[in-house]
């Protein structure tokens, strides 16, 4: 039986009433029939029945014992950085997430937990950074927003020989396209907000662990602080689910042939795309990936950030917002959106320039984004002609 029926009939037929979809247990607790006795759930906040179906199937996605499901991705990830101590220290990807950045440098500095971001497309990078005091290996594969891959099986070696636990972002790729637990990840982690849900209706974020003891100790941080996901968003991820595999190989497809029409415009100095031959890491991305995923990035050969706000604010079916995996296009500007929070210096070190532009790319006809995108580009040559006349 493939993946996709597995996961369509994993989803249980509610047993009181033969629903097909699951029921929304909209409820804050559950009445016991003596102190202590219940029917496996007493407080919603340690569980829920709509929310244990997604965690359930969550950990069924990405080949874990034990799914949790939390309010945001960056719940999640918090819950992730609980499992240390002060004076541990994190080795991180040095293209990272802004969200991410923020929360290592702004929240969890000040407890004495320190990180260091090493660009580990090269694993030997990883292996000269390691130290006694490092516990935590954070990866995210493809990276955002400059797409790089790192050897999940390389990566998850020397985290094992140095007993330190190794963390996934695989939001990105999505559990349809890469399985880091299969690949040696301890942890994966997931903002469901993106490919999981689908439909740009929600925020959730999910861990997934192999061991089932590490999985305790996550269920039982999710419980004690309350991050917990909502039953009326865990329906939704539920829902969203049910067509991840049709909708991430659509992603993919479309991503590709807007890559390939990139490579050959005249405006664009590089375009980030792990299944173009071009891409640095390529070969990496098709041993341990099924397709290469739904987000495109490009940065001009002008790398100026007026520029490239000309282009992202000048299409029509792609739409200026943050966030990516939904059903429909989005672009985004992250100097200015998703990874200001990050210094400039910093952002230039790991490729994101001024006139970097993201691409998430929806589901509508390939060719109607591509002359879409020309569109926009066409409009901005125009600009930098007129620029350069004057000149």
């Amino acid at each position: 039986m493939t993946e996709p029926t597995q996961i369509l009939h994993s989803i249980p037929v509610d047993p009181l009433t033969g629903a097909i979809s699951v029921p929304i247990y909209q409820t804050s607790t559950f009445v016991q029939s003596a102190p202590g006795v219940h029917q496996g759930y007493d407080y919603a906040r340690t569980n829920n029945p709509t929310r244990k179906v997604l965690e359930d199937l969550s950990a069924q996605l990405e080949n874990g014992s034990t799914g949790v499901a939390f309010a945001s991705g960056l719940a999640a990830i918090d819950a992730v950085l609980k499992l240390l101590d002060t004076g541990d220290e994190i080795i991180a990807v040095e293209d990272i997430y802004g969200g991410a950045f923020r929360q290592f440098t702004h929240i969890y500095a000040k407890f004495g937990i320190s990180v260091k971001y090493v660009d580990t497309t090269n694993v030997l990078n990883i292996i000269d950074a390691i130290t006694p005091k490092t516990k935590l290996l954070w990866i995210e594969t493809p990276t955002n927003p400059t797409l790089k891959i790192t050897d999940l099986k390389a990566a998850a070696k020397i985290a094992t020989s140095a007993g330190i636990l190794l963390c996934v972002d695989n939001t990105f790729a999505s559990p349809v396209l890469q399985k880091p637990l299969d690949l040696g990840a301890d942890i994966v982690i997931h903002s469901a907000t993106k490919y999981l849900g689908g439909h740009s209706d929600l925020i959730s974020g999910l861990v997934v662990t192999k061991d089932p003891e590490l999985g305790a100790r996550i269920k039982f941080i999710q419980n004690a602080t309350g991050a917990i996901l909502s039953p009326f968003d865990s329906w939704l991820v539920i829902r969203g689910i049910e067509t991840l595999h049709l909708r991430v190989e659509q992603h993919a497809s479309n991503a590709q042939k807007l890559a390939e029409y990139l490579s050959h415009s005249p405006l664009v100095n590089q375009v980030y795309y792990p299944g173009l031959v071009s891409h640095l890491n390529h070969d990496i991305a098709a041993e341990q990936m099924s397709a290469f995923g739904g987000v495109v990035a490009f940065d001009l050969k002008i790398d100026d950030a007026a520029l490239a706000t000309k282009i992202v604010t000048g299409t029509r079916l792609f739409k200026l917002a943050e966030s990516l995996g939904g059903v429909k296009s989005l672009c985004c500007l992250p100097c200015e959106m998703t990874h200001k929070s990050i210094p400039r210096d910093k952002r230039y070190q790991s490729g994101v320039t001024d006139s970097l532009v993201r691409l998430s790319v929806g589901l509508e006809n390939a060719d109607d984004l591509i002359q879409d995108l020309d569109t926009a580009l066409k409009q901005t040559e125009k600009y930098t002609n007129q620029s350069s006349s004057i000149l």
